[in-house]
């Protein structure tokens, strides 16, 4: 039982470790943004996936929902829930250029992480008294929110206007992939210790872990809002926005000038 405790509080720590060294890691590096520029939907597709699955707050958020089921029609039930929520708000936020910031947004899903913890804990019966809000509606709405965090990176990337839903249900796809990756990972994990003597005492320093591991991503984002002061930090500089779409159209003229001058040459 030590050795487990010593275990988990040495994995908390990592999590703790690497997400303190990613919080303030909002938005896709400048290479990201260039593959973008010069177009091609499946590029929307891989950063999706990539962003997902590098989203540590999303994967926890997804660990502490089927940590505790166990009929896999169940765990398709919720993850459903969950993907048509996120879906939902990337998809209909990014097409209408609908902006957070995202501090906030990060904040409030980093509580999301707490929840779900929380609630696999039965703490609305033990800590609350209180009946348990409707688990399938919750992750519903918390999908929502988890949906308005993605389109805040996906609204910093230089979207086409021309293609600009494609695009959106591109990284979507990419997104839905990801997950599906990260799931698979996790669900052979936890089918195999399921059955062992370990697991139980595990799941519940787990879920303590996932709300310490909230609250501790809470904090950081808090501590990132608080100290942001210029709206052209929060991640929607409008000028920048600009200019992206002004350097887009600078190389589509180039590459039409280049065209007509290989065709007159012809």
């Amino acid at each position: 039982m030590l050795s487990l405790i010593k275990q988990s509080r040495w994995l908390l720590a990592i999590t703790l470790t690497l997400a303190a060294g990613v919080a303030f890691g909002h938005g896709m590096s400048e290479a990201e943004k260039q593959s973008i520029i010069e177009g091609g939907n499946l590029r929307y597709l891989w950063i999706g996936a990539t962003h997902m699955l590098s989203g540590y707050d999303h994967l926890l958020f997804v660990f502490g929902i089927i940590f505790c089921l166990t009929r896999f029609t169940d765990i398709v039930k919720y993850i459903t829930a969950f993907t048509l929520g996120h879906s939902a708000t990337l998809i209909i936020a990014t097409f209408n250029g609908i902006q957070v910031n995202y501090f906030l947004i990060d904040a409030i899903i980093a509580l999301s992480v707490c929840y779900i913890a929380f609630a696999n804990l039965d703490g609305f019966r033990k800590y609350l008294q209180v009946r348990p809000p409707n688990l399938l509606m919750m992750i519903i709405a918390l999908g929502l929110i988890h949906g308005l965090g993605l389109s805040t990176r996906l609204q910093q990337l230089p979207l086409s206007e021309d293609g600009l839903l494609m695009n959106i249900i591109s990284f979507n796809v990419g997104i839905e992939v990801g997950q599906i990756l990260a799931l698979t990972v996790m669900l052979l994990i936890l089918s195999g210790w399921r059955q062992a003597a370990s697991f139980q005492p595990f799941s519940k320093i787990s879920n303590y872990g996932l709300i310490f591991a909230g609250l501790f991503l809470f904090m950081m984002q808090m501590h990132g809002y608080a100290h942001t002061t210029d709206p052209d930090e929060f991640g929607f500089s409008s000028d920048n926005h600009v200019h992206d779409h002004i350097k887009m159209d600078e190389e589509r003229a180039l590459k039409m000038i280049k065209e007509t001058t290989h065709d007159t040459l012809d």
